[in-house]
């Protein structure tokens, strides 16, 4: 069965429901067709005592990525949760934006995987991250 995809305004919405990815001013930056990307203007809240961008400002927007990603491609708003996520830093951003790439690399029934590519204002990759999401039964018992 063939789902339709979600428009970018119903996206908008999901993304407004992650409050602390509101917080921080993640915004949709881009729809693809196996994916989408997330972006995060770095400012002086977000920096850590060593002057950088936190990691846990990467990890969100790569975490809300993949699930709002699922979302987009499902076409629904079914509930789900991370089950798992792995990231890997590879250089410090300091200023401009930072962009989370999502690609997802399986859509099943109930486990997905996306892939994301984080990077900063001049394109450079400075991390990477895999997160492995759930599908909960839909409320009632029925999936």
């Amino acid at each position: 069965m063939k789902t339709k995809k979600l428009a970018a305004p119903q996206v908008r919405a999901v993304l407004g429901k992650i409050r602390f990815a509101g917080l921080l001013g993640v915004r949709l930056a881009a729809l693809h067709r196996d994916g989408l990307t997330l972006e995060c203007a770095v400012r002086k809240e977000l920096l850590n005592s060593a002057g950088v961008l936190h990691g846990g400002v990467a990890a969100t927007l790569a975490d809300a990525a993949v699930g709002v990603a699922l979302h987009y491609l499902l076409g629904s708003h079914r509930s789900i949760t991370t089950v798992e996520m792995k990231i890997n830093y590879f250089r410090p951003v300091t200023e401009g934006k930072i962009f989370a790439r999502a690609h997802m690399l399986r859509m099943g029934s109930t486990i997905c995987v996306g892939r994301v590519d984080i990077a900063d204002s001049k394109r450079k990759l400075v991390g990477a991250a895999v997160a492995t999401y759930m599908i909960l039964p839909a409320r009632g018992g029925a999936s």
